[in-house]
């Protein structure tokens, strides 16, 4: 009887040391495990403000006793936080709007010297085109003599073919008469350009209507000044000319020896080999020195010695006058393989003048991509280059122009390069290209046609900065020997010696040269230096610092996702289904049913503490046994 008082154990004890047991495996539970979460975001909170680098964070809860300056130091610690963000959002603008810092490096090296293109002004009466020319001077005659009363002098030859011109062809003066040149007054002219100022007393303009093909729209091409209407009415149609001739081979009519007397660079005379020739409309027989890639000149010394001299005729010859209204010769510094426009860069030289051109060459390197919009070979520019060449802004511009030209008007202007399968203007072929040209230039002006969108700058480019000096050529007391030279070396009688020859030198001023290029401003090593300051400057912490933010923003994100997972359980628990008829039985050990209001999880211990009474379930053992009996 005595040792079965003593194998028992009081139900309060065991209790008791059931609960400690729990106890002490939950500690080692928590003290073994490889994550920590916080039961509330109040314990996340004070446990990140009391441990974090971050400056002023440890008095949101130090001093949590004396509320005013806990709000106090809350309102300053957010604050700042705003300030520091703005500051951040500063920083970033500027970052994305890609500033650059501009490089200047003075650069001092053998100079290649740049392409010299040299014109006559002096269009020439081509064989081809001789007769038609002769034709259209004797209409221009008449027209002169009609509005001004002027009997323009011509040579005797063209009067004496006047009456086989008129028998042969008819054709030229019939498309004259349909654009003919007019006198009319200021209020009888419409669609007047609005800078076109009046300089007659009597307010007269000249000019020339163009119109549509069926007569219902007309364009009045009108000009204050009776030269440049002349001048303009006269190229209209000698273009017009020009485009008949099919192969522009039958223009290359080149007389080097007779334009270029003398040709020396580096004290070196210039052969063949250094030049290449090309027909310009307006301004002659045009030739263009050093264009070669495969042998380029180079200067290693700058001064008028070590450049390029030229002596060229500027008398004119069998010239055209109502087209070429100067004499003289035109001069124009370019890069090799990029096209010359005289019309753009060219300057005129003066007969019986020593021009001498100094060149400072620069060079610029812009950043593309997001930096710029520049363009590093026009590849991706959506105008299709026209020329044989490499892409440059006023290739682009031309090649645009035309190729709206060939859209709109059904042919290709004559100045710029002829588009596949296209065919220049005429109008014995296009009879209203004149009137559809001019209102396609007014649009180009007006960059309606988005030429001067489309094209973008080259990334890389060179300039040549010119200065230039002049000099009478030759002087007062040598040039009766030296033009006695110049005739019997080029079997060339100079009639006008003031205005026969000219003398250009083109050359370095110095030997170094200048390039402006780009850097980035801001990179992203600067952009994480400045927002390093920024976070030093207004918490005074460092990048760990930032590690502790961001383990802060990733506890309460799992904290918030356990909290919410606890949530929808408990919302689960609160609504169990009915109960089956076989759970009877477990009625009898189940407390009763918690209050409405109550939580659920009290419920959950209540039926937790009943569990110690299945032990007077149990089946007897034989220990048991053996003690009964």
């Amino acid at each position: 009887g005595g040792s079965v008082k003593a194998g028992k154990m009081p139900e309060g004890e065991k209790t008791r040391q059931c609960k400690q047991e729990e106890e002490q495996q939950q500690k080692e539970e928590e003290r073994e495990g490889l994550i920590e979460f916080y039961s509330s975001y109040q314990e996340l909170f004070q446990f990140f403000c009391s441990n974090t680098t971050i400056h002023g964070a440890i008095r949101l809860v130090c001093s949590k006793k004396n509320k005013m300056k806990t709000a106090f130091w809350s309102v300053l610690f957010f604050l700042t936080f705003g300030l520091l963000y703005w500051q951040f959002g500063i920083l970033y603008r500027e970052y994305f709007s890609y500033p650059v810092n501009l490089n200047l490096n003075l650069n001092s090296d053998r100079l290649t010297f740049p392409a010299v293109t040299l014109c006559t002004l002096n269009p020439y009466r081509y064989s081809a085109i001789r007769k038609k020319l002769d034709e259209l001077d004797q209409i221009t005659h008449q027209t002169l003599l009609d509005l001004y009363d002027y009997n323009m002098s011509l040579p005797r030859s063209d009067w004496s073919t006047l009456s086989a011109q008129k028998r042969s062809s008819r054709s030229l003066l019939h498309h004259v008469q349909r654009h003919p040149l007019r006198r009319q007054k200021r209020d009888n002219i419409v669609n007047l350009p609005e800078n076109s100022p009046s300089v007659d007393k009597n307010d007269w303009k000249i000019g020339f209507v163009l119109c549509s093909e069926n007569n219902k729209d007309c364009f009045h091409q009108a000009y204050s000044s009776g030269v440049d209407a002349v001048r303009e009415w006269y190229s209209f149609h000698y273009i017009n000319i020009l485009a008949q001739v099919p192969d522009a081979k039958a223009l290359d009519e080149s007389d080097f020896e007779n334009f270029i007397y003398a040709c020396r660079f580096n004290e070196a005379t210039c052969d063949k080999a250094n030049y290449t020739h090309f027909h310009h409309p307006l301004y002659g027989n045009c030739y263009t020195f050093n264009d070669n890639s495969s042998s380029l000149w180079t200067s290693s010394m700058p001064g008028i010695n070590n450049g390029l001299s030229l002596v060229v005729r500027t008398e004119q010859n069998d010239f055209i006058p109502l087209l070429s209204t100067v004499t003289g010769a035109r001069v124009m510094v370019h890069e090799q393989n990029e096209p010359a426009f005289m019309d753009d860069g060219g300057f005129n030289v003066r007969p019986g003048i020593e021009t001498s051109i100094s060149m400072r060459k620069e060079r610029t390197v812009r950043l593309g991509g997001s930096y710029s919009d520049c363009t590093e070979d026009g590849s991706d520019v959506p105008v299709q280059n026209l020329y044989s060449s490499r892409y440059t802004e006023q290739v682009c511009i031309r090649s645009c122009f035309q190729l709206n030209m060939v859209v709109r008007c059904g042919c290709a202007y004559y100045f710029y390069p002829l588009p596949k399968g296209a065919e220049y203007c005429d109008y014995t072929k296009h009879i209203s290209w004149g009137y559809c040209y001019y209102k396609l230039l007014a649009e180009f002006k007006a960059d309606v046609l988005g030429c001067f969108h489309k094209c973008r700058k080259p990334c890389k480019m060179t300039e040549y900065q010119l200065s230039a000096g002049y000099s009478r050529w030759p002087s007062a007391v040598s040039e009766d020997w030296v033009f006695y030279v110049l005739s019997q070396q080029n079997k060339y009688n100079i009639t006008s010696k003031r205005n026969g020859v000219a003398k250009v030198n083109i050359f370095f001023e110095e030997w170094n040269y200048k390039t402006n290029g780009e850097s980035p401003a801001f990179t992203v090593v600067t952009l994480l230096s400045q927002l390093g300051n920024q976070w030093s400057l207004w918490f005074g912490s460092s990048v760990l610092s930032v590690m502790e933010l961001l383990e802060l923003i990733l506890d309460f994100t799992a904290i918030t996702f356990i909290l919410a997972f606890r949530w929808f359980r408990s919302r689960q628990k609160l609504s169990p289904p009915g109960p089956s008829p076989n759970t009877h039985d477990n009625t009898a050990f189940q407390d009763e049913a918690p209050a409405a209001g109550a939580p659920h999880r009290f419920t959950v211990e209540a039926v937790v503490t009943t569990l110690p009474s299945y032990n007077s379930l149990e089946p007897r053992g034989p220990s048991r046994a053996g003690e009964v009996g």
